[in-house]
Protein backbone atom coordinates (compact mmCIF):
# COMPACT_ATOMS: atom_id res chain seq x y z
CA UNK A 1 0.00 0.00 0.00
CA UNK A 2 1.44 3.41 -0.91
CA UNK A 3 0.98 5.63 2.28
CA UNK A 4 0.46 9.68 2.30
CA UNK A 5 3.63 11.42 2.80
CA UNK A 6 3.48 13.17 6.66
CA UNK A 7 5.68 16.18 6.93
CA UNK A 8 7.69 15.85 9.77
CA UNK A 9 9.87 19.31 11.59
CA UNK A 10 12.79 19.49 13.34
CA UNK A 11 12.70 19.68 17.01
CA UNK A 12 15.35 19.69 20.29
CA UNK A 13 13.09 18.04 22.44
CA UNK A 14 12.75 15.42 20.14
CA UNK A 15 14.91 12.45 19.01
CA UNK A 16 16.58 12.22 16.32
CA UNK A 17 15.99 16.32 16.38
CA UNK A 18 16.01 15.91 12.29
CA UNK A 19 13.66 13.15 11.08
CA UNK A 20 15.70 10.69 8.30
CA UNK A 21 15.80 11.64 5.00
CA UNK A 22 13.32 8.62 3.86
CA UNK A 23 10.07 7.76 5.59
CA UNK A 24 9.79 4.76 3.63
CA UNK A 25 13.14 3.12 3.53
CA UNK A 26 14.09 1.19 6.09
CA UNK A 27 18.08 0.93 5.84
CA UNK A 28 17.77 5.07 5.58
CA UNK A 29 15.88 5.15 8.97
CA UNK A 30 18.33 2.76 10.69
CA UNK A 31 21.10 4.27 9.57
CA UNK A 32 19.57 7.70 10.60
CA UNK A 33 18.90 6.73 14.17
CA UNK A 34 22.19 4.84 14.59
CA UNK A 35 24.04 7.76 13.79
CA UNK A 36 21.72 9.74 15.52
CA UNK A 37 22.47 8.18 18.56
CA UNK A 38 26.29 7.44 18.59
CA UNK A 39 26.53 11.24 18.39
CA UNK A 40 25.39 11.56 21.64
CA UNK A 41 27.46 12.46 24.34
CA UNK A 42 25.55 11.81 27.89
CA UNK A 43 22.77 9.65 28.56
CA UNK A 44 19.87 11.22 31.17
CA UNK A 45 17.90 9.41 33.33
CA UNK A 46 14.49 8.59 31.42
CA UNK A 47 12.55 8.32 34.91
CA UNK A 48 13.22 11.78 36.08
CA UNK A 49 9.75 13.12 34.70
CA UNK A 50 8.03 16.04 36.62
CA UNK A 51 4.49 14.99 37.22
CA UNK A 52 4.81 11.33 36.76
CA UNK A 53 4.32 9.62 40.71
CA UNK A 54 3.63 5.70 41.61
CA UNK A 55 0.06 7.30 41.47
CA UNK A 56 -0.24 9.06 38.55
CA UNK A 57 -2.54 7.01 36.19
CA UNK A 58 -2.93 8.60 32.07
CA UNK A 59 -4.22 7.22 28.79
CA UNK A 60 -2.54 6.67 25.83
CA UNK A 61 -2.70 5.19 22.23
CA UNK A 62 -0.47 2.69 22.05
CA UNK A 63 0.64 -0.56 20.09
CA UNK A 64 1.35 -3.52 22.19
CA UNK A 65 3.22 -6.99 21.18
CA UNK A 66 2.17 -9.27 24.41
CA UNK A 67 2.30 -12.04 22.26
CA UNK A 68 5.28 -11.79 20.25
CA UNK A 69 7.95 -14.16 20.89
CA UNK A 70 10.15 -13.70 17.98
CA UNK A 71 9.98 -9.63 19.28
CA UNK A 72 10.78 -10.81 22.74
CA UNK A 73 13.17 -13.03 22.22
CA UNK A 74 15.36 -10.15 19.88
CA UNK A 75 14.44 -8.19 23.31
CA UNK A 76 15.98 -10.48 25.51
CA UNK A 77 19.36 -11.30 23.38
CA UNK A 78 20.27 -7.57 23.76
CA UNK A 79 19.03 -6.77 27.00
CA UNK A 80 21.23 -9.98 28.20
CA UNK A 81 24.43 -8.11 26.07
CA UNK A 82 23.11 -4.99 27.74
CA UNK A 83 23.12 -5.95 31.24
CA UNK A 84 26.51 -4.85 32.72
CA UNK A 85 25.59 -1.48 32.03
CA UNK A 86 22.62 -1.57 34.31
CA UNK A 87 19.88 -0.44 32.30
CA UNK A 88 16.42 -0.64 33.12
CA UNK A 89 15.09 -3.80 30.86
CA UNK A 90 11.47 -3.78 29.52
CA UNK A 91 9.65 -6.91 30.35
CA UNK A 92 7.95 -9.55 27.52
CA UNK A 93 5.09 -8.37 28.08
CA UNK A 94 6.16 -4.15 28.39
CA UNK A 95 7.02 -3.69 24.57
CA UNK A 96 4.95 -1.09 22.99
CA UNK A 97 5.30 1.55 20.68
CA UNK A 98 3.72 4.87 22.48
CA UNK A 99 1.80 6.68 20.37
CA UNK A 100 -0.38 9.84 21.65
CA UNK A 101 -1.58 10.64 24.82
CA UNK A 102 -5.03 11.71 25.70
CA UNK A 103 -5.42 12.68 29.18
CA UNK A 104 -5.22 12.03 32.77
CA UNK A 105 -7.16 9.22 33.81
CA UNK A 106 -8.43 11.64 37.18
CA UNK A 107 -10.14 14.18 34.75
CA UNK A 108 -11.10 12.13 32.17
CA UNK A 109 -14.21 9.61 32.86
CA UNK A 110 -14.57 6.54 31.22
CA UNK A 111 -17.64 7.56 29.40
CA UNK A 112 -15.65 10.09 27.81
CA UNK A 113 -13.17 7.31 26.62
CA UNK A 114 -16.46 5.95 24.51
CA UNK A 115 -16.42 8.77 22.51
CA UNK A 116 -12.71 9.11 22.13
CA UNK A 117 -12.64 5.34 20.30
CA UNK A 118 -15.93 5.84 18.20
CA UNK A 119 -14.07 9.03 16.70
CA UNK A 120 -10.58 7.42 16.45
CA UNK A 121 -12.45 4.10 14.46
CA UNK A 122 -14.10 6.41 11.98
CA UNK A 123 -10.80 7.56 11.03
CA UNK A 124 -8.17 4.54 11.46
CA UNK A 125 -5.88 3.30 8.93
CA UNK A 126 -5.51 -0.06 7.74
CA UNK A 127 -3.50 -2.77 8.92
CA UNK A 128 0.53 -2.67 7.96
CA UNK A 129 3.30 -4.05 8.73
CA UNK A 130 6.90 -2.74 10.15
CA UNK A 131 10.41 -3.99 10.87
CA UNK A 132 11.62 -3.95 14.08
CA UNK A 133 15.43 -3.37 13.49
CA UNK A 134 18.50 -3.60 15.87
CA UNK A 135 19.55 -1.38 17.60
CA UNK A 136 19.97 2.50 18.39
CA UNK A 137 19.01 4.47 21.48
CA UNK A 138 18.29 8.03 22.46
CA UNK A 139 19.07 10.38 25.16
CA UNK A 140 17.40 7.78 27.86
CA UNK A 141 17.00 4.29 26.38
CA UNK A 142 18.15 1.60 24.04
CA UNK A 143 15.57 1.08 21.41
CA UNK A 144 14.30 -0.72 18.09
CA UNK A 145 14.36 1.21 15.26
CA UNK A 146 10.59 0.39 13.65
CA UNK A 147 10.66 1.01 10.31
CA UNK A 148 8.88 2.35 7.58
CA UNK A 149 7.72 5.36 9.17
CA UNK A 150 4.72 6.34 7.03
CA UNK A 151 2.07 3.55 7.96
CA UNK A 152 2.78 4.61 12.20
CA UNK A 153 3.05 8.15 11.30
CA UNK A 154 -0.91 8.04 9.08
CA UNK A 155 -2.14 6.23 12.11
CA UNK A 156 -0.55 9.04 14.62
CA UNK A 157 -2.35 11.27 12.32
CA UNK A 158 -5.72 9.86 12.76
CA UNK A 159 -5.75 9.40 16.06
CA UNK A 160 -4.41 13.21 16.46
CA UNK A 161 -7.64 13.80 14.28
CA UNK A 162 -9.86 11.82 16.06
CA UNK A 163 -8.73 13.83 19.37
CA UNK A 164 -8.93 17.10 17.78
CA UNK A 165 -12.83 16.64 17.00
CA UNK A 166 -13.68 15.92 20.53
CA UNK A 167 -11.54 19.10 21.95
CA UNK A 168 -8.66 17.19 23.09
CA UNK A 169 -4.92 18.11 22.33
CA UNK A 170 -2.81 15.23 21.74
CA UNK A 171 0.44 15.01 23.97
CA UNK A 172 2.67 15.40 20.82
CA UNK A 173 1.56 16.77 17.60
CA UNK A 174 2.73 14.60 14.56
CA UNK A 175 5.15 16.47 12.81
CA UNK A 176 7.17 16.32 16.01
CA UNK A 177 6.51 12.26 16.47
CA UNK A 178 9.45 9.68 16.03
CA UNK A 179 8.42 6.10 16.02
CA UNK A 180 10.29 3.73 18.31
CA UNK A 181 10.11 0.40 20.28
CA UNK A 182 12.48 0.67 23.62
CA UNK A 183 14.07 -2.10 25.06
CA UNK A 184 16.06 -0.94 28.19
CA UNK A 185 15.87 2.84 29.84
CA UNK A 186 18.64 4.21 31.34
CA UNK A 187 18.37 4.98 35.14
CA UNK A 188 21.14 7.58 35.73
CA UNK A 189 23.39 10.26 34.27
CA UNK A 190 26.11 8.93 32.64
CA UNK A 191 28.37 9.28 29.56
CA UNK A 192 27.22 7.62 26.35
CA UNK A 193 29.72 6.27 24.57
CA UNK A 194 30.31 2.64 26.63
CA UNK A 195 26.78 2.21 26.01
CA UNK A 196 26.86 2.84 22.03
CA UNK A 197 29.87 0.84 21.71
CA UNK A 198 27.40 -2.52 23.44
CA UNK A 199 24.52 -1.38 21.05
CA UNK A 200 27.00 -1.14 17.89
CA UNK A 201 28.12 -5.13 18.22
CA UNK A 202 24.14 -5.81 18.29
CA UNK A 203 23.31 -3.86 15.42
CA UNK A 204 24.11 -7.20 12.43
CA UNK A 205 21.22 -9.14 14.80
CA UNK A 206 18.03 -10.24 12.28
CA UNK A 207 15.26 -7.41 11.79
CA UNK A 208 11.66 -8.91 13.54
CA UNK A 209 8.57 -8.49 11.11
CA UNK A 210 5.59 -7.49 13.10
CA UNK A 211 1.95 -7.09 11.73
CA UNK A 212 0.16 -4.12 13.33
CA UNK A 213 -3.71 -5.00 13.12
CA UNK A 214 -5.16 -2.99 15.76
CA UNK A 215 -4.37 -0.15 18.30
CA UNK A 216 -4.80 -0.40 22.21
CA UNK A 217 -6.25 2.18 24.41
CA UNK A 218 -4.63 1.90 28.04
CA UNK A 219 -4.16 2.84 30.90
CA UNK A 220 -1.23 3.65 31.65
CA UNK A 221 1.08 3.52 35.15
CA UNK A 222 4.78 3.17 36.60
CA UNK A 223 5.22 0.53 38.76
CA UNK A 224 9.15 0.67 40.16
CA UNK A 225 10.81 1.48 37.16
CA UNK A 226 8.67 -0.09 33.96
CA UNK A 227 5.88 0.81 32.37
CA UNK A 228 2.46 -1.20 32.95
CA UNK A 229 -0.87 -0.78 32.01
CA UNK A 230 -4.15 -2.07 31.68
CA UNK A 231 -5.49 -1.89 27.87
CA UNK A 232 -9.31 -0.20 28.07
CA UNK A 233 -9.89 -1.29 24.07
CA UNK A 234 -8.36 -3.15 21.62
CA UNK A 235 -9.19 -1.29 18.16
CA UNK A 236 -8.55 -2.97 14.54
CA UNK A 237 -7.24 -1.34 12.27
CA UNK A 238 -9.16 -0.63 8.96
Amino acid sequence: MSWPHVPLSADPAAFPTNPPADLSDPAVIAAHDQASFDAVERMVDHWDRPGWTAQTRAYYWMLTFPDHPVLAGLARCCQQHLAPHGLDPVPDDGLHITLARIGSAATLPLSRLDQVINAATRLLPTAFRLQAVPLAGSRGAVRLTVAPWNPVLALHAALSESMTSLGLTPGKPTALFRPHLSLAYNNRPRPAPPVIKAVTALRDLPAVDLHVQDVQLVELRREDRAYRWDVIKSVPLG
